[in-house]
């Protein structure tokens, strides 16, 4: 995975209008502060696999979590920071979503507590596990969770596995070695058969992409993401199952068991 920490940004690889930079420093200002904001999306897998070449893309936003329980310290932590906020976005919506916009003039979001898509990903469980990024498996099942996967989506899925060991918690990793919880992963499926659905039918599509599309596998990968795609899914379909869990699997793809999320206008 190269030689970075992570949470380093390699400026060799990064173009010069990378928010990478920008966004670890906010994420690391919070982490020094004591305060609880987190990176997610692409981002978060750049930080968890420096290694990696970049995906960098125009015009990016920084996505970051974060408690609430801490939102008012990290409003005014990023408020601090020169970040300006969209007043009456967050007004309205803060209990769920925050918007700013950083000093370069990059766009903020700021989820509170759960990331809601396709489905409704609690943040809280493993918030404080890592201390730039969320934990590594939330982050993996933010990008799983995803039914209609763009290529974007699919390389970050392939990045992680390729690059972050999944383990038990009795293995978990550290800030230094992160790793992806089998047993947060299996209990969260076990629990919705919607995820359940979702997660395996994802994973079960990364044979067939990886043999359409090589280059998506990030060079000198020291794991091989479908071994670990083949682990996952074996950990969702021997985790113990609820009568939730059963009752909706009796009713399977004849009822839509998933979100379509809606673009929200700041």
């Amino acid at each position: 995975m190269g030689t970075e920490t992570p949470g380093e940004a390699n400026p060799a690889a990064a173009p010069t209008d990378d928010p990478l930079t920008e966004a670890v420093a906010l994420a690391r200002g919070a982490a020094e502060a004591g305060l609880g904001l987190k990176l997610l999306g692409g981002l978060a897998v750049r930080v968890l696999c420096p290694g990696f070449p970049p995906r960098q893309r125009s015009g990016q936003d920084m996505d970051f979590a974060c408690l609430s329980k801490g939102r008012k310290h990290v409003v005014g932590y990023l408020e601090r920071s020169g970040c300006q906020p969209d007043r009456r976005f967050n007004n309205l919506n803060g209990d769920r979503q925050m918007y700013f916009t950083s000093p370069a003039g990059r766009p903020i979001d700021v989820m509170v507590d759960r990331l809601t898509m396709c489905h409704t990903l609690d943040l809280r469980p493993s918030f404080g596990r890592l201390p730039l990024t969320i934990d590594a498996v939330d982050v993996l099942l933010s990008k799983l969770q995803i039914v209609e996967l763009n290529e974007k989506d699919a390389r970050d899925i392939l990045q992680l596995l390729s690059g972050i060991p999944v383990r038990d918690k009795t293995e978990s990793g550290s800030a230094d070695q992160p790793s992806i919880d089998a047993e947060r992963f299996g209990k969260l499926l076990g629990a919705d058969w919607g995820w359940w659905r979702t997660v395996t039918g994802n994973l079960g599509k990364l044979p067939a992409l990886v043999t359409e599309h090589p280059e998506f596998v990030p060079p000198g990968a020291p794991l091989d993401p479908l071994v670990q795609a083949r682990q996952l899914h074996d950990l969702a379909e021997a985790a113990p199952k609820g009568v939730k869990w059963r009752l909706r699997s009796n009713v399977g793809d004849r009822m839509r068991w998933y979100e379509l999320p809606e673009e929200v206008g700041h």
